[in-house]
């Protein structure tokens, strides 16, 4: 650890202990709709509408591809995403959100709200964040870059 607070080496700890509690507290909502915060992931990536190939899933979700499919699985029996053939690649397989996993999703991103309304809403952090994950991540910043 640095000697400088809020410094660079400072923020491993910092994020993990942040994302740690924040999990808890997400995970508690999400433990009674039986989702983990794993299958959160997938869904709120999903929600953009734009189907997602597996493998930019599994990075996002921080999961192994086969640990992935499995989730997809279980999300896709309970009816809140589909998988299609990609129309350009048809190596590839996008995953989508149904429509009952569009409602469900925005049910559960106001009951999490809801939870976390004492926390403030602070746009400032999450646009550090996001910053910091562009200087972390060159490759993701110029692939956002593109999409603009």
């Amino acid at each position: 650890m640095s000697d400088l607070p809020g410094s660079a080496a400072d923020l491993l700890p910092l994020l993990t202990r942040a994302e740690r509690l924040l999990s808890r507290r997400v995970g508690g909502v999400l433990a009674a709709e039986s989702l983990s915060i794993e299958a959160w992931r997938v869904l709120c990536l999903l929600a953009d509408g734009l189907g997602h190939p597996m493998s930019e899933v599994a990075a996002e979700a921080s999961l192994p591809p086969g640990t992935l499919t499995k989730l997809v699985d279980q999300l896709v029996d309970r009816n809140l995403v589909f998988r299609r053939i990609d129309p350009i690649d048809r190596r590839r397989i996008r995953a989508y959100l149904t429509a009952r996993g569009r409602r469900e999703h925005e049910r559960l991103s106001t009951r999490i709200r809801d939870e976390l309304a004492e926390l403030p809403d602070d746009t400032d952090l999450a646009g550090l964040l996001d910053a910091l994950i562009g200087r972390l991540e060159p490759e993701r910043r110029r692939a956002t870059a593109r999409l603009k």
